[in-house]
């Protein structure tokens, strides 16, 4: 099998496609906070209440993943960077896109379970607007 070369401006095209997804995230959870605000006036049933609160604890939870992954590739981009400086056309080193695909990883199941909670909190919202 060839073994395949990695540029930094490979690594570098994916950084930007997560850090736009990250940002988007970030603004889509302030709209659900929103939502859980107006919620909460409307309704005084415990039940109901008690869902908005486990719903606020995942979207904070949410929001430090998000804030660690944007810190996270802002190092990786700071590592590159050192790289770029010293050969503009060299590849990555192997730890260096070792680390990338395990972070892509990351990002990946990151999605799958914000994708999850943003269908459950739809579900709630369409039972309780």
């Amino acid at each position: 099998m060839e073994a395949q070369i990695i540029f930094n401006s490979d690594l570098h095209f994916e950084h930007v496609q997560w850090k736009s997804e990250l940002s988007f995230w970030e603004d889509e959870i302030k709209s659900f906070k929103h939502r859980l605000e107006e919620l909460a006036v409307r309704w005084t049933d415990k039940d109901v209440l008690r869902q908005l609160e486990q719903f606020q604890n995942q979207f904070i939870l949410h929001s430090e993943v998000i804030d660690e992954l944007q810190h996270a590739i802002n190092v990786h981009e700071t590592e590159m960077s050192k790289v770029d400086m010293t050969d503009k056309i060299s590849p990555m080193n192997t730890a260096h896109t070792k680390g990338h695909l395990a972070f892509r990883d990351k990002i990946e199941t990151q999605r799958k379970l914000y994708t999850v909670l943003k269908s459950d909190f739809y579900r709630f919202m369409s039972k309780y607007m």
